[in-house]
């Protein structure tokens, strides 16, 4: 076997072998009425859920050979990064592949957040190499890169030709996705996000067909992330749970797999941040983020990540970090009007609702939050991470072209962003 060495810039080979997914995005729908507390969301509305196949367990790794040979790939790009590929996973991936015959081409030459640049150099390293499907072996970074490949490959371009929603119209070769985090739920959604350099921003590329065929989570791959990188993918998938929960576009189904993620996560992200071998936790977490992805990828997200999406593109910062700062003014922010959506999200949360009105609710909700980013040794504010008041205003114009802001229950204007930020500072 080759060795693998996390050489930037190398493309290596070896020898190494679901179903697909067909449903059409959620379509946000204007509100009918208010809800009583608890019982968002409103009647009336049609219901449309996409997801991959799930494979998911201790062990299931040694399925990721079966997986790419059930989708119709032979010679796939297997993308990862220098962490994972250190960590070991992809190696302990290669006799699985080699098993069934599948031949495999190695990108990793990316970072977090990965820009526009990364995703070309990618690009042309697959059709150099005759790739005809993705597999991606990392986070939300790999996961990400290896959609933005798919699309490139089906439809030609440039990868910022696609921002928006269902801009790529061809046919895109199949994916196979096995997350190391427990945070993006990429692996599940009809998103990827990519950084645009020269505008120094992130960009979110939506559509039906970025859903994965198949997401492999094997929750043994989350043990060798550190505290650090598991708080910030933590709250990463806490943010995608409150989001989606009390997003304009919730339905049953995502608000089901929302509350049961928050509920989740609150349990067992303290105990893995604490001890990163403990394996329920990390069985609980990998949950977690697949049902809080599943939520988000059919009820979309709202103001947090459309303002992080700006700051992270701008100053390269964790994603999941940003997220966990922003979150709790954001969801003060909407509950000013729309408290009762955080009526559950509360009681997922640990709060004893049963004598609270929705507004009480709601702040102890966000008291709980900001408790746990505490815990975690979160900063309290922007400031502290390094970003500068000056640029909210152009975090202000940016954050209100993002496709997340669209579903946030609460009207968002320019001035509305940079209170937020500045309530965040």
């Amino acid at each position: 076997m080759e060795q693998l060495t996390p050489t930037p810039g190398a493309v290596e080979e070896g020898a190494a072998s679901a179903s697909t997914a067909v449903a059409a995005p959620f379509e946000a729908l204007p509100a009918l009425s208010e809800p009583t507390p608890g019982a968002w969301p409103v009647r009336g509305r049609v219901s449309k859920f996409v997801i991959p196949e799930v494979i998911f367990g201790v062990g299931t790794l040694a399925e990721v050979g079966g997986a790419i040979r059930r989708v119709g790939g032979r010679r796939p790009m297997l993308v990862s990064d220098p962490g994972v590929l250190a960590a070991g996973w992809v190696e302990r991936a290669l006799p699985h592949l080699a098993d069934l015959r599948v031949e495999w081409r190695l990108w990793h030459d990316l970072t977090p957040n990965p820009k526009d640049f990364e995703v070309q150099a990618a690009f042309e390293s697959y059709l150099d190499s005759g790739c005809d499907a993705l597999l991606a072996i990392g986070g939300g970074s790999c996961i990400d890169l290896a959609k933005a490949v798919a699309i490139l490959s089906g439809n030609g371009g440039q990868i910022l030709d696609y921002e928006g929603i269902d801009r790529a119209t061809s046919p895109i070769p199949p994916m196979v996705m096995v997350p190391t985090t427990g945070g993006s739920g990429s692996d599940v959604s009809q998103f990827c996000v990519v950084t645009d350099t020269r505008r120094r921003l992130k960009v979110t590329i939506g559509g039906r067909a970025l859903v994965p065929e198949i997401s492999l989570t094997d929750p043994e791959l989350l043990t060798t992330m550190s505290p650090e990188l598991t708080a910030h993918t933590g709250l990463d998938a806490l943010s995608h749970a409150v989001e989606s929960a009390v997003s304009e576009a919730c339905d049953f189904l995502s608000k089901e797999l929302a509350i049961a993620a928050i509920r989740g996560i609150a349990e067992h992200l303290p105990v893995a941040v604490e001890d990163p071998f403990d394996l329920t936790a990390r069985e609980g977490m990998a949950r977690a983020s697949l049902q809080a992805g599943m939520a988000f990828t059919n009820a979309l997200l709202g103001a947090t990540h459309a303002i992080a999406h700006q700051i992270g593109g701008a100053l390269d910062l964790p994603h999941g970090l940003l997220n966990a700062i922003l979150m709790p003014h954001v969801m003060r922010f909407n509950a000013e009007t729309h408290a009762e959506r955080y009526f559950e999200v509360a009681g997922a949360l640990g709060v004893a609702t049963d004598d609270l009105d929705a507004g009480t609710a709601a702040e102890r909700a966000v008291e709980r939050v900001e408790e746990l980013s505490r815990t975690l040794g979160i900063p309290s504010g922007l400031r502290e991470v390094g970003v500068d008041r000056g640029d909210f205003d152009t975090f202000a114009v940016n954050a209100l072209r993002d496709a997340y802001i669209a579903t946030n229950p609460r009207p968002v204007g320019e001035d509305d962003v940079r209170e937020l930020c500045i309530a965040a500072y």
